[in-house]
């Protein structure tokens, strides 16, 4: 259709003809021009959100984005080669992951099919997302149903997904630049995208449902135990506290579920529930609807006992258990960073690891495998690897598992190009990369391109490093233990010098040391004599006095003059016994 004709039966929606287009798409045109004041003739580019806004959208879903990446991998994997582009959208229609053909990303992201695109209304006028945010259905919004005339190439399928608690949460959505000019060539992309979002809202539904019972419905029963239609999880007494769409839709007689009884809803009651579980066979199953239909019913019980009242403790301050239970005393920065790692372990959501070199990035990353319970485990170092490599790497481990990239800003230039594909192919090894460079560094410094960044860093774990971690006194006793055995001990003054180093090297400098007091001390004490001296830095071999005195002895400036901590410079005061004038 050209322009002209485009604008001219916009006109026509406008004055209230009908055009025989979808409702939902006149609806929008209306829109777009009587609430957004928008030209149909502009060609208003993709709007993409700042670096800053990308990052928060993106941390705000997090949750989301690892509910769905396993199902966005599945739906990629069987759209392979048709040149479909996958989004997700969180519910402002802000794309916060993306699944596309490498070679053709510069054309998507022209298209605004890309990472950071925002796809709400209000800018991109009538499109998939959009109209999906509007009206919580799903839509396919093809070709000249774009109202901007930039668009009017696209053929864009979305589905929403909703959470627990029956709120918009996300949209997926599935897209190509060309396609074929009936609109109904997008059913099948429809009936990928409806399923892909139901599994993702299962997904989600059943993460943060561990510890209540789930129901689980289909209306088949070949289907019921590998990939049902619905689910609700439900508390002790049969109350429903979470459900998705899929079960609002089919119990909810036109009201919202949570808060329901199970009884007020289904021919059952909570003490039933035993007796739908997978020792029963599927077809046995049955459980009546409210209308007088039913359904194939499967629970699955609490994966822990009840507990008589929630744990309602911070991240910060709820016990953080088993292996990463390991890698802190009581320092609360690594406590909030361990218990986000315990939450995201078991997911599928890609990790970045920063810190400084010796933080223990690597030993972090073994924790959080053990933790997830898969079962292989590949480690390589970014730096001279290449991709024959890691493809023969990753082909050994047949079984979910996960890949440790070590020093991923190290990276050869044909590994940054072959990685997302290696990543795709091999979608059941979950990547964890570790980098010893501020997360921004690696995007500001055009260390890695933004696409394998986000692919990378699903989320981002930052180490701190050793001088700022409040469990030091901790770390020394349990290296101590584990590098000297149990009988060695320090004396007050060698544990004094060692709570007062800056520690450049981080747990594996503090290690070393240890290991070399070990080996030097004469019996099972450890004493000043045997501590290794501490590295000092180049700057310090200068006269401090006479810095001091450059500096007026203000502890701040001489501290920036010699590139280290002002806590650093009153310890070397004292050391030598320096005196500021009269």
């Amino acid at each position: 259709m050209v322009e002209h004709d485009h604008v001219e039966e916009i006109a026509q929606v406008l004055d209230g003809q009908a055009t025989g287009r979808d409702s939902y798409v006149d609806a929008s045109w209306r829109r777009c021009v009587e609430v957004y004041g928008m030209d149909p003739t502009s060609r208003v580019p993709a709007h993409i959100v700042t670096d800053s806004e990308f990052r928060t959208h993106r941390e705000q879903a997090d949750w989301m984005i690892g509910a769905a990446r396993s199902s966005l991998q599945r739906l990629f994997r069987q759209v392979a080669g048709q040149n479909y582009v996958l989004l997700l959208t969180d519910a402002k229609g802000v794309c916060v992951d993306f699944f596309g053909d490498d070679r053709l990303v510069d054309e998507l992201r022209g298209a605004g099919l890309y990472l950071g695109s925002n796809w709400s209304e209000d800018l991109a006028g009538t499109c998939g997302v959009g109209a999906c945010i509007y009206t919580g259905e799903p839509v396919t919004v093809h070709q000249d149903d774009h109202f901007g005339s930039a668009h009017t190439g696209l053929s864009c399928t979305s589905a929403p997904i909703y959470d627990s608690l029956g709120q918009l949460a996300a949209v997926l959505d599935i897209s190509l630049l060309r396609s074929p000019s009936p609109k109904s060539s997008q059913n099948l992309a429809m009936s990928l995208v409806t399923s892909a979002a139901r599994r993702v809202e299962m997904a989600n539904l059943m993460a943060a449902s561990r510890r209540e019972w789930v129901l689980r419905f289909s209306t088949s029963p070949e289907f019921l135990d590998v990939d049902p239609e619905a689910a609700v999880s439900l508390d002790g007494s049969g109350r429903v506290i979470g459900a998705t769409h899929a079960a609002t839709r089919m119990l909810s007689r036109g009201k919202g579920l949570i808060g329901e009884h199970i009884d007020s809803l289904l021919g059952l009651s909570v003490d039933d529930l035993p007796d739908l579980m997978r020792d029963r066979p599927t077809e046995e199953r049955v459980v009546s609807l409210s209308d007088g239909g039913a359904v194939f019913g499967h629970a699955i019980a609490p994966q822990r006992p009840r507990r008589a009242q929630k744990d309602r403790s911070t991240p910060e301050k709820r016990a953080v258990g088993g292996v990463l239970a390991t890698l802190a005393g009581s320092d609360p920065t690594m406590a909030r960073l361990l218990a986000q790692a315990e939450r995201l372990a078991p997911t599928h959501v890609p990790l970045l690891i920063c810190g400084e070199s010796g933080s223990g990035k690597t030993k972090l990353a073994r924790a959080i495998h053990m933790a997830s319970r898969r079962r292989g485990f590949v480690a390589l170092d970014c730096a001279g690897a290449m991709p024959e490599q890691i493809e023969a790497a990753l082909s050994a481990q047949p079984e979910p598992g996960t890949l440790l990239l070590r020093g991923v800003e190290d990276l050869r230039p044909e590994i940054v190009r072959a990685l997302p594909a290696l990543l795709d192919a091999h979608a059941h090894m979950r990547p964890i990369a570790t980098s010893g460079h501020a997360p921004g560094a690696l995007l500001s410094g055009e260390t890695l391109p933004a696409a394998l960044y986000h692919r990378l860093a699903g989320s981002v774990l930052e180490l701190p490093p050793l001088r700022e971690r409040q469990d030091l006194g901790w770390l020394i006793e349990r290296l101590l233990g584990r590098r000297c055995g149990g009988e060695m001990r320090l004396t007050p003054s060698a544990r004094s010098e060692l709570m007062a180093r800056d520690w450049p090297g981080n747990l594996r400098e503090l290690g070393n040391v240890l290991d070399v007091a070990c080996a030097l001390a004469e019996s099972t004490v450890i004493d000043l004599p045997d501590l290794p001296a501490a590295p000092r830095p180049r700057e310090e071999t200068l006269d401090l006095e006479a810095v001091l005195d450059a500096c007026n002895w203000n502890m701040a400036r001489t501290a920036r003059r010699l590139g280290v901590n002002r806590s650093t410079i009153l310890r070397r005061i004292r050391k030598e016994g320096l005196q500021a004038p009269q």
